[in-house]
């Protein structure tokens, strides 16, 4: 089986050649980075990651997890050591707040790392993966005094995280939740309840596990209105044991390296976070670092399984080729000559190559909305990450499990039995279309909150700006920018009619949402593509940059055009999703 290693040389292209990252005097941070600086940091977390990380991914899929009868659980073998080194190697401060001990380094390095985490192990990646969010989410949101108390340890990943969040019968919806936070007059509350699918809920990697709960305070009104949300320790700060408890570990399709918890809460002891009723204000913030890093979980499913395709299809002979064969003498060919496994290992690149670029592009528009100077530029990269967020989560997991399939396929039978690792990665990637918001939620994020809200202004301006780029694109680019101009279009008049249509019923916009999001993910990376071909182009002599415009190529006549079937599908409407009684649906 073919291991992963980083894609140092394309992450390098995305940062660099793309957006000029290296001495960028937009924010202090990024100019003091030169190429050297920053390449140096992507080969050693790549190096980092191949050499340590990677080879616990079959061990971790086959051990998974295992709880004791005292409740404690025990992480796959390998996972504490790896563990220890990704801690004393300074991976988890990269990107943390300086004033905690972090090292204050742009988020978009720290999505770089987050891609290679999850491509060499999706499931120890799930235990740090929460972490910058969790810091975020505490720095914004505590007094003084448990900041003191609990960031520093979390910035060193000395203590790990959760986030505690849904319960059995609620599942996305969390204005169901029961979990009670009962004041006890001394500054604390009293937190009971019961916390399902929590990642990392217990294990043995760190001493202390900070949970971040959405509770109800007494009297609370009903719904979303009356959550709160407050820090929940394992180990209480006089060193006593917090009354929480592991009460099992899901049995899942995947991901078997994480300890996926069912969290019990027996009036532990928990401070408040922010203010009564307003909890969800405050998870948002980890809620959003966490969807972004769902869609690199996405790219990183894909380029692992990519990988180990590319390197399959150019070993294992089988069929002849139509065309001219490489050997006319031999008994088959490589899988490589068939144009039908090019094209599935041609779909693969266009995705993962265009969507790094497009997770790379909206972590820097996080980093510039916390960092530039004028106002109106800050709001403006806010609001574009903002609308890229849900599309992040929603399209590159929904392309990353696909590729992942698709991938599997190049092997044939072989994809299917576990020798090769690929059946592995199929599972692993599945959960990512689920967790953290369905993609059906991430559309209705996308239409209900991000297009209606507003009436279409931020999706114009980010329809504008593609269509800007088209429009400054040169002539000998006219075979990129002219489908994805046209796929502008499309998108524009499928947000025309959802706007529309949503004032006489508004089934319309949840009918319409998912191949919206779908198209607004197209165009996304399309853009990403019409940036990097024209990079490309001006050094079309060197062969990794001629390979970037024959995947663009790719990408323009077989993804773009799906841009017109969405926006029909857009425009059915919701007739015939909502024309059956609910009893029809199950069959007699």
């Amino acid at each position: 089986m073919t291991l992963w290693m980083p894609p140092v040389r394309d992450t390098m292209f995305v940062l660099d050649d793309l957006l000029d990252l290296p001495g960028n005097e937009q924010l202090p941070q990024l100019a003091a980075l030169d190429r050297e600086t920053i390449e140096a940091i992507v080969t050693e977390a790549g190096k980092f990651c191949a050499d340590v990380v990677a080879p616990l991914n079959p061990v971790a899929d086959r051990e998974g997890c295992t709880r004791h009868d005292d409740g404690t659980v025990t992480t796959p073998s390998g996972f504490r050591a790896a563990y220890d080194q990704l801690v004393a190697a300074g991976w988890v401060t990269l990107a943390q707040p300086e004033e905690y001990g972090g090292q204050g380094m742009p988020h978009v390095l720290l999505a770089v790392i987050e891609e290679y985490l999850n491509s060499a192990c999706a499931g120890f990646m799930m235990y740090p993966g929460i972490l910058p969010g969790a810091v975020s989410t505490v720095q914004s949101t505590a007094t003084d005094h448990l900041k003191d108390v609990y960031l520093p340890k979390m910035v060193s990943g000395e203590w790990l995280a959760t986030m505690a969040l849904t319960e059995a019968h609620a599942g996305t919806d969390l204005g169901l939740m029961r979990t009670k936070a009962v004041p006890r007059g001394n500054g604390t509350y009293a937190i009971s309840g019961q916390k399902i699918f929590i990642s990392g809920g217990e294990h043995d990697l760190t001493e202390n596990i900070v949970h971040l709960v959405l509770a109800r305070v007494p009297d609370a009104p009903e719904g979303s209105r009356g959550i709160s949300l407050f820090l929940v320790p394992k180990i209480l700060p006089d060193g006593e044991r917090n009354t929480l408890s592991c009460g099992s570990i899901e049995h899942k399709m995947g991901l078997n390296g994480s300890a996926t918890c069912v969290m019990n809460f027996d009036e532990a002891t928990g401070w408040l976070l922010g203010e009564e009723n307003l909890g969800l204000a405050g998870m948002f913030i980890m809620m959003n670092a966490a969807r972004l890093g769902v869609g690199i979980q996405g790219l990183a499913h894909a380029e692992n399984a990519y990988q180990k395709a590319a390197a399959y299809a150019l070993d294992r002979k089988q069929g002849r080729a139509m065309g001219e064969r490489p050997d006319p003498a031999a008994a088959a060919d490589p899988l490589i000559v068939h144009p039908d496994v090019r094209r599935m290992l041609m779909d693969a690149r266009a995705f993962t190559e265009g969507f790094r670029a497009l997770a790379a592009f909206t972590a820097l528009q996080i980093d510039l909305s916390h960092g530039l100077e004028d106002k109106a530029a800050r709001q403006q990269a806010d609001a574009l990450a903002s609308f890229l967020t849900p599309v992040i989560k929603a399209f590159g997991s929904d392309c990353g499990f696909e590729t992942a399939v698709a991938m599997q396929q190049v092997f044939g039978g072989h994809g299917y039995v576990k020798e090769w690792g690929m059946e592995q990665i199929v599972r692993d990637a599945r959960i990512c279309m689920i967790y953290e918001g369905a993609n059906g939620v991430q559309a209705l994020d996308l239409a209900g909150r991000k297009l209606a809200r507003d009436g279409g202004l931020v999706c114009e301006a980010f329809l504008g700006l593609v269509e800007g780029a088209c429009a400054g694109a040169s002539e000998d680019l006219r075979w990129l920018s002219g489908p994805l101009r046209e796929g502008v279009h499309e998108a524009r008049d499928a947000a025309r009619f959802l706007l529309h249509k949503v004032k006489e019923d508004p089934d319309v916009l949840g009918a319409g949402s998912y191949p919206f999001l779908q198209i607004i993910g197209t165009i996304a990376v399309g853009w990403m593509w019409l940036r990097m071909a024209a990079v490309a182009a001006k050094s079309s002599d060197d062969p990794f940059m001629a390979a970037k415009l024959v995947t663009a190529w790719h990408y323009a006549g077989h993804a773009l055009p799906n841009c017109g079937a969405l926006r029909r599908k857009v425009e059915a409407g919701s007739e015939s999703l909502m024309a059956l009684a609910p009893e029809q649906f199950v069959r007699a």
